[in-house]
């Protein structure tokens, strides 16, 4: 019996809308966590970008742990 992951992550880069605009939730925490930070923001970002700057803002800021 293997198992398997229950949500499998796909990498932001390989997503099909990856490249849409970000969504507005996305824009919202990207900036809370941007702020937490002491950095800003971009609002230009795609999908996949706005998905990898969160998480390295989570890793920066300590949250989503």
């Amino acid at each position: 019996m293997s198992e398997t992951t229950p949500n499998p992550e796909k990498d932001p880069q390989d997503w099909v809308t990856g490249d849409e605009p970000m969504t507005g939730p996305q824009s919202s925490y990207l900036h809370t966590l941007a702020q937490e930070a002491g950095e800003t923001a971009s609002d230009e970002l795609t999908k996949a970008e706005a998905s990898e700057e969160i998480d390295r803002l989570q890793a920066e800021t300590g949250r989503g742990q």
